[in-house]
């Protein structure tokens, strides 16, 4: 029943700032719509009908209220290859199978490997896509007027000194009318959203793709599928945990995965592309004071309800509008404060930002920046915990046994350090290990230990391993070799 009461409330909670947030973002998803359904080489009412479809869905069974999906640039870059090859047909095919994919995923429960992630990746992936952002503004400012670059930095201006007159109602909202209307008063001559591309005038109709279901038709899509619903997810629960930071709100990760897969499924019956979350359009809904679940379903409902019936309206918006407000989306994104704890930060936790940074801004791949990210801290942190590892050893007052005492986390990385304690040409008659202070995690430990055992056991010492906790004696049960019958040949070798 409180679930019941907070879904709700997530939808009646911010009625009024919702709905003026929503009319916000559809404005500025129409552009975006279009380029992305350009980038896939697809007509303009695929990425446009995607948008609707995504937002409103999303809207009713994401996980995370207030932020925005719709279709991007992320999955776009993905299709390209297979529309040229098999057409549209099959680009909406594999739409429907990516999302049955994400399903999948949230039903196993996959979006708690967020976890995972360190700040720092995160921190590199807000950075990058604020940089990103900016850089696909920068077409519009080239090799055009004077008078562009005066109504972006009129816009800028209303952006950011209209708040100080009233936030009742966002400065991006009031960007949009002003620059609009003057626009059309004047007849200034700058692009407009109908430049960009011809905006249907019709509602979307349900229809199935129109291809062979055979499995060779399966493993033309499946490929393209399976990545797309990898970088929709990863890019959505990147946005997801953000938007999470900023409202100081929780969010459902796994739910977030199903409500993602049962859009684009859906979206790929209505003819529109694959999509995700959006950080842009997401920071746009926050800071115009969306906070709700009614804010996307606002998006995608007015994105449709302009395109159908205010279509001639909204192609005479002007496109310097759209810059300033995403402008300053990407300064209000990417993380100053990063630049300058620059120095204080450990190297290890820098270096990860400033790569996860690099080859997302390089490659346009969010899923290979964010994955060298968290490559990288996977490797600086088992290098930290390998360095915690040590081992001591005191030797018994007659000579014959030592007790070798093991500190820390035995596993992958800690392995040689672990092997080269040992003195096995010592002539001992007794060896006692004792882990009673470390903890063993993997096969590789497992493995050291088996070795350290046999090799003992061929100088003729009697060895005891003691003081292990149950999680150890668990693995060590199960893979460890030292006790079983021709254990001795069989590492050894002999």
């Amino acid at each position: 029943m409180n679930a019941l009461y907070a879904y709700r409330d997530q939808w009646i909670g911010n009625v009024r700032g919702d709905i003026l947030a929503g009319l916000v973002v559809a404005l500025a998803l129409i552009p975006e719509a279009i380029a992305f359904s350009i980038i896939a080489g697809v007509d303009p009412k695929v990425g446009l009908y995607a948008s609707f479809s995504i937002a409103v869905i999303v809207a009713i069974t994401g996980g995370r209220p207030g932020m925005i999906s719709a279709a991007t640039a992320a999955t776009a870059v993905l299709m390209v290859t297979l529309v040229k090859e098999h057409g549209l047909q099959y680009l909406l095919a594999a739409t429907v199978l990516a999302g049955l994919i994400q399903i999948g995923a949230g039903l196993a429960k996959l979006g708690q490997l967020m976890r995972f992630v360190s700040r720092s990746v995160i921190t590199g992936f807000v950075n990058a896509l604020a940089i990103l952002i900016f850089l696909a503004q920068v077409p519009e400012l080239i090799g055009v007027t004077w008078v562009t670059y005066v109504m972006v930095a009129a816009g800028l201006a209303i952006i950011y000194l209209f708040p100080l007159l009233t936030t009742s109602v966002p400065s991006p909202l009031i960007t949009i009318i002003v620059l609009t209307a003057v626009t059309m008063a004047f007849g200034i001559d700058v692009r407009t959203v109908s430049d960009m591309g011809e905006l249907p005038d019709t509602l979307p109709v349900f229809l199935i793709p129109d291809i062979p279901l055979t499995l060779e038709t399966l493993k033309i899509i499946l490929p393209y599928s399976i990545g797309v619903a990898a970088v929709g997810l990863l890019e959505s629960l990147m946005t997801q945990t953000i938007v999470d930071d900023l409202t100081d709100t929780p969010s459902d990760r796994n739910q977030e995965c199903i409500g993602q897969g049962i859009a684009n499924t859906c979206t790929g019956f209505i003819g529109g592309m694959a999509g995700c979350a959006m950080i842009g359009q997401s920071m746009i809904n926050v800071k115009s004071g969306g906070r709700g679940r009614l804010s996307t379903f606002t998006a995608g409902t007015m994105l449709l309800f302009l395109i159908v019936v205010l279509g001639d309206l909204v192609g005479q918006i002007p496109m310097p509008a759209l810059v300033a407000i995403m402008i300053m989306v990407s300064i209000g994104t990417f993380s100053w404060s990063s630049i300058r704890t620059l120095r204080d930060h450990p190297r290890s936790s820098s270096i990860v930002m400033l790569a996860t940074v690099f080859f997302v801004v390089y490659t346009h791949n969010l899923a290979i920046g964010v994955l060298v990210g968290v490559l990288l801290s996977g490797i600086f942190f088992s290098a930290k915990i390998a360095q915690l590892f040590r081992v001591t050893s005191e030797i018994s007052p007659d000579g014959r046994a030592r007790t070798y005492v093991v500190e820390g986390q035995l596993f992958f990385a800690s392995t040689e350090e672990f092997m080269r304690a040992f003195d096995f040409k010592e002539a001992l008659e007794r060896v006692t290990i004792d882990v009673s202070r470390a903890h063993i995690w993997d096969v590789s430990s497992v493995a050291a230990l088996d070795m350290v055992v046999l090799k003992f056991r061929r100088e003729g010492a009697e060895v005891e391993i003691r003081g292990m906790n149950a999680a150890s004696e668990t693995i060590v049960d199960k893979l460890a070799v030292h006790d079983k019958p021709g254990a001795m040949d069989d590492l050894l070798g002999h």
